[in-house]
């Protein structure tokens, strides 16, 4: 079932990350641990805004992440510290849930269907089979269903409030390059772990010294020979607490500068000092260390094609039925030659190429998500397609031309703004999370 879950994180984006926890006054910026009762059959235990999360929800999703820590032989935080944790992550997950259903964002069971036949697909099995191996193990198919719903939803509220709004400029993309063509003789690749004490956002002097002092007592810790994961798992306010900090390999041109300069000093099993930030009190571990020396771009040719389209976003005044049979007029006046392409474009797409004709320039292989661009393979030039669905919404899709360019220097220049892009993607998704977290009513309820 991990690996299950695995996959459908995989289908949709990184998760957002966690956010600090805003508690009562009187907690020192910590949530309290939650007593446990034998006569109680279920109770609420916090509130964040108009809805409620339960102590039997709070129990099944520790059991949960408890059995795959297990699996994994992954150190075991405290089981306050633990409960902690899924508690934070569950109010994160709510308080995004709770956005995204105001926002008018939708899933509905065919596209919900869809997802979950490529999760099935990417384990080798069919619905059915994945359905009878969870329920063997426990799971209950329409649980793992909302899961599903709810992780697209949020990765859908995530593009709309975060990844829309990342831009990288040329001036950064020459200067990342120079940069990158610099260091290409000595380049190394870092493995890291992190531990987070997140700041909540508006927190007085106070809170910040109490924040900082807590950062420094981890360091203490380890210091005196704790285990590193172990204090990811009771102190971090990162989602990947439970995962022991681990962020995986990554190039140091990818990091805040702040963050390379203090790893560069190290050598492999030691930590940095306590790292500053607008998010919080960051204490990286170094892991491990490897070469990644550059031999240079390629030389690369591909097909590139040529294309426009129509657009119809599915909202909550268009279902996916109506935009279907939207899309199916257009496309018979098109036919008819009642009506040029580029005029209903215009009209009526829902995105920013309509202004165009729907023009969206040359496009080349992974450019565009995997439905569409299996549309434009397909197409001649000069034909129009009739109405293809992608995660984006419904399309009409014409092939005006198609040519074999040399982009050895264009796939250089993207690989660069994808690098830039995705900092500043992590940066700003995390910052985002914060203020969800901190701007949702939360209030923790006593067990009587």
């Amino acid at each position: 079932m991990h690996q299950l879950k695995l996959a459908a994180v995989l289908l949709c984006a990184i998760s957002a990350g966690n956010a600090a926890a805003q508690t009562k006054p009187g907690t020192g910026g910590f949530l309290p641990p939650a007593s446990s009762s034998a006569n109680v059959i279920d109770s609420i235990y916090v509130v964040v805004n108009d809805e409620v999360i339960t102590r039997n929800e709070v129990g099944a999703r520790v059991r949960d992440i408890t059995a795959r820590m297990k699996a994994q032989n992954a150190p075991l935080p405290e089981a306050a510290d633990l409960e902690r944790q899924v508690v934070e992550r569950m109010i994160v997950e709510r308080a995004q849930m709770q956005l995204a259903k105001e926002m008018g964002v939708r899933v509905d069971d065919a596209m919900l269907d869809r997802a979950i036949g490529r999760i099935a697909e990417q384990q080798n099995m069919t619905v059915q089979a994945m359905r009878d191996t969870m329920e063997k193990e426990g799971t209950k198919y329409a649980v793992f269903r909302e899961e599903i719903r709810g992780e697209i939803m949020m990765q859908r509220l995530r593009e709309h409030e975060v990844d829309s709004k990342i831009q990288v400029s040329d001036a950064e993309i020459d200067t990342f390059m120079a940069a990158e063509k610099a260091a290409s003789a000595d380049k190394v690749q870092v493995e890291i772990a992190q531990i987070l004490v997140r700041i909540p956002e508006n927190s007085s002097p106070e809170q910040i010294a109490a924040r900082r002092a807590r950062a420094d007592e981890v360091v203490r810790q380890i210091g005196a020979g704790a285990d590193y994961a172990k204090m990811a798992g009771t102190y971090s306010d990162a989602s990947d607490a439970l995962q022991g900090g681990m962020i995986g390999w990554r190039s140091p041109e990818l990091l805040p500068p702040i963050f390379a300069t203090e790893l560069l000093k190290l050598a492999p099993g030691q930590i940095t000092p306590v790292i500053k930030t607008s998010a919080g009190f960051y204490i990286l571990k170094l892991t491990n260390k490897r070469s990644a020396a550059s031999a240079g771009p390629e030389k690369a040719t591909v097909q590139q094609s040529r294309v426009r389209h129509i657009m119809v976003r599915v909202t909550p005044a268009m279902s996916a039925a109506d935009a279907k049979k939207k899309l199916g007029e257009l496309k018979a006046q098109i036919d008819a030659k009642s009506a040029k392409f580029e005029d209903l474009a215009r009209l009526h797409s829902n995105d920013s190429s309509a202004t165009k004709g729907g023009d969206l320039g040359w496009l080349s292989p992974g450019d565009a998500v995997p439905e569409f661009e299996a549309a434009v393979a397909a197409l001649k030039p000069g034909e129009v397609s009739g109405v293809v669905e992608s995660p984006l919404g419904f399309h009409l899709i014409e092939v005006l031309e198609r040519k074999t360019d040399d982009v050895t220097g264009a796939r250089a220049r993207d690989v660069a703004r994808n690098a830039l892009r995705e900092r500043k993607l992590q940066e700003a998704t995390e910052d985002w999370a914060r203020q969800v977290r901190d701007r949702a009513y939360v209030e923790f309820r006593e067990e009587r």
